[in-house]
C-alpha cells in the first residue's frame, strides 16, 4: 500500500494487521478465547505461534506481509532457542482450509480496521489490541540487538511501544523480540 504518514505512523499498520488476522481465526473457528496477540506482530493459538507479520518499507511503499500456519507448522528446530511453539490451524484444531479462502476472510477484516484506523486513529486499535494481548501482566523479556529487559507487560502507548514496568520504573521499547 501507498505510505502516506510518517513512518511511525505507518509502522502501527503491524497491529491492525494483528487484529485484523486475530478477527479473521475467531471468524473462521468462532473461538476467540483460544487466539490471543503477542507484541507488536504475531497470533497466537493456545499460546503457540500460528501467525506472523512482517512490515517493511520501500520508498513510499508499505509492504504488510503475512505468514498464517494453516496446514503446518515449523518444527521447534527451525525456530530461535526460546522462541514460542509454531502451531498450525489444522493441526490444534483440525480446521482445514485454503489459503486463498482465509485471505478471502482476512482481507474483510482487515479493510474494516484500516477503515477505523485512517478514520480514528490507534487509540480505537491500541484499545481493541490490548484486551486480546498475551501476558498482559506477566513478566516478560524484550530482547534486542543490544540489550535484553525483563519486566511486567504493562501497556502499549499511543505510538506502540512495548511497556515494561522494571526494577528502574517503566521502560518504552520500541522494537524487540518478546520471550515469554
Amino acid at each position: 500500500m501507498r505510505r502516506t504518514e510518517a513512518p511511525g505512523v505507518a509502522a502501527l499498520r503491524s497491529f491492525v494487521t494483528s487484529l485484523a488476522l486475530l478477527r479473521a481465526f475467531v471468524a473462521v473457528t468462532g473461538q476467540v478465547d483460544r487466539f490471543a496477540l503477542k507484541w507488536p506482530n504475531d497470533v497466537l493459538l493456545d499460546g503457540g505461534k500460528v501467525a506472523g507479520i512482517l512490515l517493511e518499507s520501500s520508498g513510499d511503499q508499505l509492504i504488510i506481509g503475512v505468514g498464517v500456519n494453516l496446514a503446518h507448522a515449523p518444527s521447534m528446530a527451525e525456530v530461535e532457542p526460546g522462541a514460542v511453539t509454531p502451531v498450525s490451524l489444522a493441526g490444534a484444531l483440525d480446521i482445514h482450509m485454503t489459503p486463498e479462502d482465509f485471505l478471502d476472510i482476512l482481507a474483510v477484516e482487515y479493510a474494516a480496521l484500516e477503515t477505523q484506523f485512517t478514520t480514528h486513529g490507534f487509540a480505537p486499535i491500541r484499545t481493541a489490541w490490548l484486551a486480546h494481548a498475551a501476558r498482559l501482566g506477566d513478566v516478560i523479556t524484550a530482547r534486542t540487538m543490544r540489550d535484553e529487559t525483563l519486566g511486567t507487560f504493562e501497556d502499549v502507548d499511543a505510538q506502540g511501544n512495548l511497556i515494561l514496568r522494571t526494577k528502574h520504573g517503566a521502560v518504552a521499547i520500541t522494537a524487540a523480540d518478546v520471550f515469554f
